[in-house]
């Protein structure tokens, strides 16, 4: 294999992962085996190794030296000041959309609410997703700001694999709606102060709704705020198989100490 179609297989294997990830189909903390992947794909080891580095500048994987390879874990103060970002910006995309939204983009967000309202109707919690991300990229576009465009669907594809159970019950897809009500009535009227507040009353970064979104995450999902546990697999809690090479800070054996004598560990 040359070395431009080593280039493209490691793209294609990004890509391919990249989209498990952010879809939720391999979680936060799930270890991902260069040997078993490249089975996976029919490549060598290779063009796999470039692919998970890449991933890792995204800070879609995290590479711990001589434990594995794992789907990025957030920390709880990481997941809330990321959607504190996110509502920030979400909430001046509100604001700017309530002031250029022009008169095709204003119908479509108005079909927009009828198909999440039918969903709710339908009791359709996937349909509901796929609505309420339809109606969120329309107030987006509706800001006319592509480079705030770009910031916020970055954070929403990092945030994306930690919603897996974000409109489970009809209760969270009603609140939902009647989110989706006011901030479109706001856009809808122009009122861009209204369309502001009903984004940031929106987002989950409140006490209440924050502590209700991380009810939605198992606890394998969650990093601790000073890292993984030492001698831990990040992904299970449990001990981290030895391979034939130490841990990190077990490399060596420690010394004996003998009278008369400094450790030398």
């Amino acid at each position: 294999m040359t070395q431009p179609q080593k280039q493209s297989m490691a793209a294609e294997i990004r890509a391919a992962i990249e989209a498990e990830i952010e879809s939720g189909a391999l979680p936060p903390g799930t270890p991902l085996d260069e040997r078993s992947l490249a089975e996976r794909f029919g490549v060598s080891r290779t063009p796999v190794r470039e692919a998970l580095q890449q991933l890792a500048v995204q800070n879609l994987v995290r590479i711990a030296p001589r434990v594995g390879v794992f789907v990025s874990r957030m920390s709880i103060t990481q997941l809330r000041e990321t959607l504190e970002l996110l509502g920030e910006l979400e909430a001046v995309a509100a604001k700017l959309a309530a002031r250029r939204m022009d008169d095709e983009q204003r119908l479509r967000l108005k079909a927009s609410m009828q198909q999440c309202a039918e969903a709710f109707v339908q009791e359709d919690g996937k349909k509901f997703a796929e609505a309420n991300a339809g109606f969120h990229d329309l107030v987006y576009a509706g800001s006319h700001n592509e480079y705030l465009v770009e910031q916020i669907q970055g954070i929403r594809r990092l945030m994306q694999r930690y919603r897996p159970k974000i409109f489970l019950t009809q209760g969270q897809r009603q609140r939902a709606l009647a989110d989706h009500q006011r901030l479109a009535d706001a856009i809808l009227s122009g009122d861009e102060a209204a369309a502001h507040a009903a984004m940031l009353e929106h987002a989950p970064v409140g006490t209440t709704g924050f502590s209700e979104f991380l009810s939605t995450l198992p606890m394998s999902y969650l990093e601790t705020d000073s890292g993984p546990a030492a001698g831990l697999a990040p992904a299970t809690g449990k001990r981290a198989r030895r391979t034939g090479t130490e841990e990190e800070g077990e490399a060596r054996p420690r010394a004996r100490r003998t009278p008369g004598r400094v450790s030398t560990a």
